[in-house]
């Protein structure tokens, strides 16, 4: 999965970046299906232990163009996990309060704890993404925020959280489709919105912007994928198996028992 890495420090593009990619799978959709349910039933168990074991913590970041599935993600790939140990923070427009304070104030209260996975549904990234796109700051201020945002990312490695950040990364012509899916099916109606058609408008300019976001904020400690999102199976398996590989790199162990128990009968 390396090959989706944006490497630190390296030169980046992410037109070079094909979102119709399947790597070296050669199995097809059929096969790749198969191979999800498998890395799922590993994340389940794995993720087990992390609750647990209760000294690591993981804090997986989402963000994608519109339509680009971030939620059949969540569904998807963290199907079946202890629902204890596993939470997901979403990011809509700051409220007054949020405004009062510094961007990542709302952002921080609900990073990950020991034994949790926290998946952020959008993220602080949205502060140098439509921010950015629609000038709701100077550009002298957003543009300060990538190094505020590697420093507060920084922070979180040094106290023991594992940062794995995924761009959901689709065409224009597949984002054009799903759209118009969601108009085709009243059941989708509900997730269509005229707004979303005006940011499509504004498609090159959010690409742009997540070009940068990408080049300045890949670190060693918190590395970005850009996973490739017109498949949508895919895209789940490409984030299945980063997420399994990384817990299994862990090394965990359950915790030994609180008092002895040989001997103990249940009766």
């Amino acid at each position: 999965m390396k090959r989706y890495l944006v490497e630190p420090g390296k030169k980046f593009k992410l037109s070079e970046r094909n979102p119709e990619d399947t790597g070296d799978f050669e199995g097809g959709k059929k096969e790749g299906l198969k191979a999800i349910v498998e890395l799922n039933e590993k994340l389940q168990t794995l993720q087990e232990l992390l609750y647990a074991e209760g000294r690591h913590k993981v804090l997986v970041v989402l963000q994608a163009m519109d339509t680009g599935g971030k939620d059949g993600v969540i569904r998807r790939v963290f199907d079946g996990v202890n629902p204890q140990g596993v939470k997901v923070a979403g990011f809509k427009v700051p409220t007054a309060e949020e405004l009062a304070h510094d961007f990542l104030w709302r952002v921080h209260k609900v990073t990950p704890g020991n034994g949790e996975i926290v998946i952020f549904n959008r993220s602080h990234y949205e502060d140098v993404l439509v921010v950015r796109v629609h000038n709701y700051v100077p550009e002298a201020v957003w543009s300060k925020r990538y190094e505020q945002i590697n420093e507060f990312e920084k922070i979180l490695a040094e106290n023991g959280t594992t940062i794995l950040k995924f761009f959901l990364h689709i065409s224009k012509d597949e984002q054009k489709e799903r759209l118009q899916a969601r108009l085709d099916d009243p059941t989708k109606h509900w997730k269509f919105s005229l707004g979303d058609l005006e940011e499509r408008k504004l498609w090159d300019d959010y690409q742009a912007a997540y070009e940068e976001a990408l080049k300045k904020t890949s670190t060693v400690h918190a590395p970005w994928y850009v996973v490739p999102a017109n498949r949508k199976w895919y895209r789940d398996l490409v984030i299945s198996r980063v997420l399994v590989e990384t817990l299994e790199g862990m090394k965990m162990k359950y915790p030994e028992p609180r008092e002895p128990l040989d001997g103990v009968v249940v009766e």
